[in-house]
C-alpha cells in the first residue's frame, strides 16, 4: 500500500463513515499483499522488433508475412475493416466483436511491393507493409492515413506477458478524437491518456484522466480522410498524442504522432476508413448494433444519492405534477437497499415498493433500480449464499475468495468473464422486476471499492476465467463492466422477452453499446464540469456509443440556478437527460431553484417532449447506422478545419445544431455553422454557412438552430406524430427520415422517407415509397416560408 493508496483510503473514509475505516484500509493492505504474492516480478527484459521480411504467404482476404522475429497476419473483410495482428494474433477471442469475425473480402490479394515489402490492395485503403515492418494505410489514391513504425516488445527473461509499443504518425492537420469517454475532449490535445477504466473518487472535471469508460480507439481527422483505429487489448496502458504542425521547421510538416504502450496483450488492431458516418457504420458491423432504448428511457429521468422513502419519492413525483413538468423515470439508489446489499429492499422504507412502481407506471413513469456488482460477504445473504455455491467469486492467485469495501461493507465480486457466472448472475434481476423495476443503471462496476479508488478493488493477480482460458485481472479488469452489463441485459432478454432492456453502465470498453448506454458519472458541479460532461457525451458517441447523458446540475455542491438551468438545457438535447445528486449536494427539482429557473426548465422539459419522435428516430438509426445521435459540427464536412475545432457545440442528428451555453452571464454567443442554410428555432432568423454568427442566448433558452431542408418528426400538440418541415432555400431540395415507433417491443418499424421541394412558389412535402411519391400520411407544419 502507497501513499496514494493511503490518501484515497483516507478520504473514503470520509465520504462513507468511520465504521468503514478498518475495513477499507485493511482491504487495501490485503490487495496490495496479494499482488506482491500472485504476480512474478518482471526482472530483466529483453527488447525485440519484428526484424526484416524472410517470406509471405497470401491467403483469404490477404495473409501473413513473415519476419526474422515475428510474423504479421492482415486481413480484409468483408465490410472493409482492415485487421492486422503481430506474433501471430487472430481477431478473435475478442470481448470486443459482436460475433465471429467478418468474413474476409476475396477480391483483397496480398501482392509483392516494392524494396522487398507487401501489400494489400482493397476498396477503401491499400494498406503497405515495409521490408522492416513498418505498415502504411493510404487512400486509394495513395495519400497516407497514417503510418505505424516497426513496433518494439520487452519480454520478461523469466517468461510472462510482453510489454510492448506501438508508435503511429499521422497528417500535420490531422485531429485526435475518441479513447472512450475523457472530460477534456472531445478534441484530444497533446498529452498522455490511461486506458484503465478508474472511479477517481471525487467529483471530477476536464483535468482528470482515465475516468469510468476508457477504449483503445482512436477517430482521427483529417484533410485526407477519416479513420479509425481499435487496438484491441484489454490490458492496462497509455495513450501519448502529439498534433502535427504545417510548416514546422524549413517549411517542412511536422507529422502528428500517437505512442501507444501496452502493459500486455496481443498487439492487433483494425482499421476503419472513409468518411465519418462510413466509419462508424463498419464499427458498428464489427462491434455490434447499438442497443435500442425504450421510447420512456428518451424523456426526463430524475435521480437522487438517497430519496430516503417512499413518501420523498411520492413527494417529489407531485412536486412535477404539481408544476406541469414532464418526467418519464425515477432513479433509486443504494439507499433503498436493504443494509445496501444489492437485489433487497429496505421494506422499513419502502414498505410497498411494488404497489409504488405500479401507481407511478399508470402515470407514465417508470422506476429504474442501481445495481452494484459488490455482494455483501456474509452467510445468509441470499445472493453471497448462490453465488458461493456456484463457485461464482473472483479469486486470488491462492485461491481465496478476493474481498473488497463497498457500499455493503466487505464484499465480494462475481467473475463476469464466466458465462456461467453471467447466467446465474442475469437471472437475479427477476427480483428487481418483481419489485416493479423498469430499468438498471450499474454503479462502481470498474469495479471500484472504497479501498481502491483510482484503481481495482481486485488485485491485479486476481484470477478470471475469461471464457475458459483463464487469466489475471490485468486483462479482465477493463472489460468487467462490460461483462457485466452482458449478464443483465442476456438475463432481461429472457426474464422480459417483450421489452427492450434498460441498462446504463457507468463503466463499459468496446462494444458496451450491445447492451445499453452509459452516464458520464460524478461530474463536479461547476461550469468545467458543465463543459467536460458535452465532451464526455461527444467522445463516446464518435466511440459507438450513442446513448449517454451527464448527470445535470453536477454530482457535488450546489450549482447556481444559473449554472443547473444551462445545464438543464443542455441536457434537454442530450440522449439521457436526467438530473442526479450525490450525498453532499442539494436538491435537483426545478422548482427549488426558483420560479424564474422553474418556468424556463418547463420550457427544456416540453421541447424535450416535443422533440420525442424525433430522438425515436435517431435511435433506430443508431442501431441500423452505427451513427450517434449527438455528432460534432464536422460529422458531415470533415474536410472543414474550422469546424474540426469547434467543440462548443453539436450537431442533433441531421437536423439540428445545439450551442450550448457554458460560461456564466452569456446572454448571446458566437456559433459557427457549417455551409448551408440555418434557421434560427426561436427567432426565425437566417444564418448561412459556412460561417461565424452571433445568436441571442436569453436566460429562457439556448441557441438550436434547424438546417434549410430539414424534415423532422415532433409530437404534435394533440399528441400524435407530426412532421416539421423547414424550408429549403429557392432552388433546393430537401428531406428527412421517420422510424414510427411503438415506444416497446422488438418489430422492426418501417423508416419513412420524405423529400420537400418548391414547386413555384409552394413547398411540396411528399413521402417516397415503392409506388413512388405520395401524400404524408401525418400532419405537415412548415417553417422558415419567406413572406409573401
Amino acid at each position: 500500500m502507497d501513499g496514494r493508496d493511503l490518501v484515497r483510503s483516507v478520504k473514503a473514509v470520509g465520504s462513507v463513515g468511520a465504521a468503514l475505516g478498518v475495513r477499507t484500509v485493511r482491504a487495501a493492505w490485503r490487495r496490495r499483499r496479494a499482488d506482491a504474492a500472485g504476480l512474478p516480478e518482471r526482472g530483466s527484459e529483453r527488447a525485440r522488433v519484428p526484424g526484416t521480411v524472410r517470406e509471405a504467404e497470401p491467403g483469404p482476404g490477404g495473409g501473413v508475412v513473415r519476419f526474422g522475429r515475428s510474423e504479421l497476419r492482415i486481413l480484409v473483410a468483408v465490410n472493409g475493416a482492415v485487421f492486422w495482428g503481430w506474433d501471430g494474433a487472430a481477431p478473435e477471442p475478442s470481448y470486443a466483436l459482436a460475433g465471429r469475425c467478418p468474413e474476409p473480402d476475396p477480391r483483397a490479394v496480398l501482392e509483392p511491393d516494392t524494396d522487398g515489402g507487401w501489400r494489400v490492395v482493397a476498396e477503401r485503403v491499400t494498406v503497405t507493409v515495409s521490408r522492416h515492418g513498418a505498415i502504411e494505410v493510404c487512400t486509394p489514391g495513395g495519400v497516407c492515413l497514417r503510418r505505424d513504425l516497426p513496433p518494439r516488445w520487452w519480454e520478461p527473461a523469466g517468461g510472462g506477458p510482453a510489454r510492448w509499443m506501438q508508435r503511429s504518425e499521422v497528417a500535420a492537420d490531422a485531429r485526435f478524437f475518441g479513447l472512450g469517454g475523457r472530460a477534456s475532449g472531445p478534441r484530444l490535445r497533446d498529452g498522455t491518456y490511461r486506458l484503465w477504466n478508474a472511479g477517481p473518487g471525487r467529483a471530477f472535471g476536464p483535468g482528470d484522466d482515465p475516468l469510468h469508460l476508457t477504449m483503445p480507439v482512436q477517430l482521427v481527422v483529417a484533410d485526407a480522410g477519416t479513420h479509425l483505429v481499435f487496438h484491441d487489448s484489454s490490458w492496462d496502458g497509455t495513450v501519448t498524442l502529439r498534433e502535427g504542425e504545417e510548416g514546422a521547421g524549413s517549411g517542412h510538416d511536422r507529422a502528428g504522432t500517437s505512442e501507444l504502450r501496452m502493459e500486455g496483450g496481443p498487439l492487433r488492431c483494425w482499421v476503419m476508413a472513409g468518411t465519418p458516418a462510413r466509419v462508424l457504420l463498419a464499427w458498428a458491423s464489427l462491434t455490434g448494433a447499438p442497443a435500442l432504448p425504450p421510447a420512456w428511457a428518451l424523456g426526463h429521468h430524475h435521480a437522487r444519492w438517497g430519496f430516503g422513502s417512499e413518501e420523498e419519492v411520492r413527494r417529489v413525483v407531485a412536486g412535477y405534477e404539481e408544476h406541469g413538468l414532464p418526467l418519464d423515470a425515477v432513479h433509486l439508489g443504494v439507499d433503498h437497499h436493504d443494509g445496501h446489499r444489492v437485489f433487497t429492499v429496505d421494506t422499513d422504507r419502502f414498505p410497498k415498493l411494488p404497489v409504488l412502481a405500479q401507481e407511478l407506471r399508470r402515470d407514465g413513469i417508470r422506476l429504474v433500480s442501481i445495481v452494484n456488482p459488490a455482494v455483501e460477504a456474509a452467510p445468509g445473504n441470499a445472493v453471497h449464499d448462490g453465488g458461493a455455491a456456484r463457485d461464482a467469486f473472483v479469486r486470488d492467485a491462492s485461491e481465496r475468495v478476493v474481498r473488497g469495501v463497498a457500499w455493503p461493507g466487505e464484499a465480494v465480486f462475481p467473475d463476469f468473464t464466466d458465462a456461467r457466472v453471467r447466467q446465474w448472475w442475469g437471472g437475479l434481476y427477476e427480483e428487481r422486476l418483481e419489485q416493479g423495476f423498469s430499468g438498471f443503471w450499474h454503479d462502481m462496476d470498474e469495479p471500484t471499492s472504497f479501498a481502491a479508488f483510482g484503481e481495482s478493488t481486485l488485485p491485479r493477480s486476481a484470477r478470471h476465467a475469461l471464457e475458459g482460458r483463464g487469466g489475471d485481472h490485468r486483462e479482465a479488469h477493463n472489460v468487467y463492466a462490460l461483462c457485466m452489463a452482458r449478464a443483465g441485459y442476456e438475463g432481461l432478454r429472457k426474464l422480459a422477452p417483450r421489452e427492450r432492456p434498460f441498462l446504463l453502465s457507468r463503466s463499459g470498453w468496446a462494444g458496451v453499446q450491445r447492451y445499453g448506454g452509459t452516464w458520464s458519472g460524478g461530474a463536479a458541479t461547476g461550469w468545467p464540469g458543465l463543459r467536460a460532461s458535452l465532451a464526455l457525451v461527444l467522445g463516446l458517441g464518435l466511440c459507438g456509443v450513442p446513448y449517454s447523458g451527464p448527470d445535470v446540475g453536477g454530482f457535488d455542491g450546489d450549482p447556481s440556478p444559473e449554472l443547473y438551468l444551462r445545464w438543464f438545457q443542455l441536457g434537454a438535447y442530450l440522449p439521457l437527460f436526467r438530473t442526479h445528486a450525490g450525498p453532499r449536494a442539494g436538491r435537483r427539482e426545478p422548482w427549488e431553484f426558483g420560479p424564474e429557473v422553474l418556468e424556463h426548465a418547463r420550457g427544456a422539459l416540453l421541447e424535450r417532449r416535443r422533440l420525442q419522435p424525433y430522438f425515436m428516430t435517431l435511435a433506430h438509426l443508431a442501431r441500423r447506422t452505427g451513427a450517434p445521435y449527438v455528432r460534432p459540427l464536422w460529422w458531415s464536412a470533415p474536410e472543414e478545419r474550422a469546424l474540426r475545432d469547434c467543440e462548443d457545440a453539436f450537431l442533433l442528428g441531421d437536423c439540428l445544431l445545439v450551442a450550448p451555453v457554458l460560461e456564466p452571464g452569456v446572454e448571446r454567443r458566437a456559433v459557427r455553422v457549417p455551409r448551408g442554410r440555418w434557421y434560427d428555432t426561436a427567432t426565425g432568423r437566417v444564418h448561412e454557412g459556412p460561417a461565424q454568427v452571433v445568436v441571442e442566448a436569453p436566460l429562457s433558452r439556448i441557441p438550436v438552430l434547424a438546417r434549410a431542408g430539414a424534415v423532422l418528426p415532433v409530437r404534435g400538440e394533440d399528441g400524435g406524430l407530426e412532421l416539421e418541415v423547414w424550408a429549403p432555400a429557392r432552388g433546393r431540395t430537401g428531406g428527412g427520415l421517420v422510424v414510427p415507433d411503438a415506444g416497446d417491443g422488438w418489430d422492426e418499424p418501417e423508416t419513412e422517407r420524405y423529400t420537400a421541394r418548391w414547386e413555384g412558389r409552394r413547398l411540396v412535402v411528399e413521402r417516397e415509397g415503392g409506388d413512388g411519391a405520395g401524400e404524408p400520411p401525418h400532419p405537415v407544419r412548415v417553417r422558415g416560408l419567406p413572406e409573401g
